[in-house]
């Protein structure tokens, strides 16, 4: 991914989201690995599907075979792209302390927490700085690290994983109601991605 071209994307969350922890939220949690895109593990054993959002599955099954009848698209093509939005997921998260945010379910028919998952921005490293020569990279950057007072440090700044998976084009909307907290600011997302032909909106 174009690194200056991943910065602008992580700046235009900032203009649709303002997020700050929920009544009903959990941080300090971490993410022990990434089970598919929008599927995670914890740290205490407890699975987490990302609310609102779906990536393409990873490998040949059920649901596969039926999102490749539903949308025309071969079983390839899908494995690949859930393949991809794996890998984002886990460079984003994986090993890492999350915030959970909840809506009006916390858990699904299969016992795991439905949540929005949120991760801090670090900073950047010296490398990565000379790599931006151009300063509106730099403040773009820094205007997308939204402050909230989550991991018992107030001055702590993050991004909703849910969201950035659909700006990027790794995910599409999936809203199940009644979990329809930021179902608006999820579909301009996924006007935004596939309006720039990003990933799974990618004309060949």
């Amino acid at each position: 991914m174009d690194y200056k071209r991943h910065l602008q994307s992580l700046a235009c969350l900032i203009a649709l989201f303002v997020f700050s922890p929920g009544l009903d939220a959990t941080g300090g949690i971490t993410v022990e690995r990434v089970i598919d895109g929008d599927t995670l593990q914890l740290s205490d054993g407890s699975k987490v599907r990302l609310i609102g959002i779906d990536t393409p599955e990873a490998s040949n099954n059920p649901k596969t075979r039926r999102d490749s009848k539903r949308t025309g698209q071969d079983i390839k093509t899908i494995t690949t792209l859930g393949r991809r939005a794996s890998a984002f997921t886990r460079s984003l998260v994986e090993g890492k302390e999350v915030r959970l945010e909840f809506d009006v379910q916390k858990r699904d028919k299969y016992g795991r927490l439905l949540a929005y998952v949120f991760f801090p921005m670090r900073p950047l490293t010296g490398r990565e700085k000379a790599q931006i020569q151009d300063g509106d990279f730099m403040n773009d950057y820094r205007s997308v690290r939204v402050a909230t007072k989550s991991f018992n440090d107030k001055n702590a700044q993050e991004v909703m994983l849910n969201a950035y998976l659909l700006e990027q084009g790794f995910a599409q909307v999936m809203t199940v109601p009644p979990n329809v907290k930021y179902q608006d600011q999820f579909l301009e997302l996924q006007k935004k991605a596939r309006s720039n032909q990003r990933e799974l909106w990618e004309t060949k």
